[in-house]
């Protein structure tokens, strides 16, 4: 599996149907110019791996590098997703490792990723490749 990454608004297009599945709250009209600005003003790398017709992505993983205080610099996932017909073929694994190989040849000591607590497939993945439990994420909403 090759993984690909996004730079175009013609790759981020062939991903958008994965990302709206995703993130169903994301508007469909300006999604494209809206990752184009995330990948080109705000450091968010968008890779993905087709489906099997090689006819949008199967799979997609966002992230961005961060360097904090607490952890110095890291990669942090926003988002990863797989189609459920794509699921049990190795995507989701296979953009993980990208992502780990990306921060292992740039120093960085580890990678991050929140998950809701409902995902227990997606958490088993996440065990499975070495990450652990780290801590609670909180949130809060401003109106």
């Amino acid at each position: 599996m090759e993984c690909r990454k996004a730079v175009t608004k013609a790759d981020i297009e062939f991903c958008k149907d994965a990302i709206l599945e995703f993130r169903p709250e994301v508007h469909p009209e300006t999604v494209v110019d809206q990752v184009f600005k995330m990948i080109t003003e705000e450091g968010y790398e968008l890779v993905f791996l087709p489906n099997a017709e090689n006819t949008r992505a199967g799979a997609f993983i966002g992230y961005r590098k961060l360097n904090m205080l607490r952890t110095g610099p890291i990669i942090y996932v926003d988002d990863l997703f797989t189609f459920a017909e794509c699921r049990k073929q190795g995507l989701a694994g296979a953009l993980l490792d990208y992502v780990t190989r990306q921060a292992t040849d740039e120093g960085m000591k580890s990678v991050h990723l929140d998950s809701g607590y409902t995902l227990h497939p997606a958490h088993r993945l996440y065990l499975n490749k070495g990450y652990y439990l780290a801590c609670n994420h909180f949130a809060k909403a401003i109106n």
